[in-house]
């Protein structure tokens, strides 16, 4: 079992879930119960599937929860990009939370392959 407050990728996405939540109060009330709703659902996702997978046994069980938060990264890009050109996000908010949330599904990326790269290594020393 990891400790999830110890991985960089967590850190940035707990910060990047606190930055969505910021970004999304101006959002007019109407999108509250929609788009405000399903940005902050997809970026605390990302950090609270790090930190179950941790808690998992294994690290397949990590790899499968890492996985799932690559695809709320994903989620969260394209509702970043649906609120841009909304008119919600301003041009310098969508630009760094993207910017953010890329660079998290590359560290989430990297985290994966050496995660099977592990596992090719563990299964060739047999």
């Amino acid at each position: 079992m990891k400790n999830f407050r110890d991985l960089t990728v967590w850190q940035r996405g707990h910060k990047l879930t606190l930055a969505v939540y910021s970004a999304t109060k101006p959002f007019p009330k109407d999108e509250w119960f929609g788009l405000v709703s399903q940005l902050r659902r997809a970026a605390a996702s990302v950090p609270a599937n790090i930190a179950e997978g941790c808690g998992r046994d294994g690290d397949a069980e990590l790899k499968r929860f890492l996985q799932i938060a690559m695809g709320s990264a994903t989620e969260l890009e394209y509702h970043l990009q649906l609120s841009f050109e909304l008119g919600y996000l301003r041009e310098h908010d969508h630009a760094a939370l993207s910017s953010e949330t890329v660079e998290i599904k590359k560290m989430l990326t990297s985290f994966i392959r050496k995660l099977k790269a592990d596992r090719q290594s563990l299964i060739a020393d047999r």
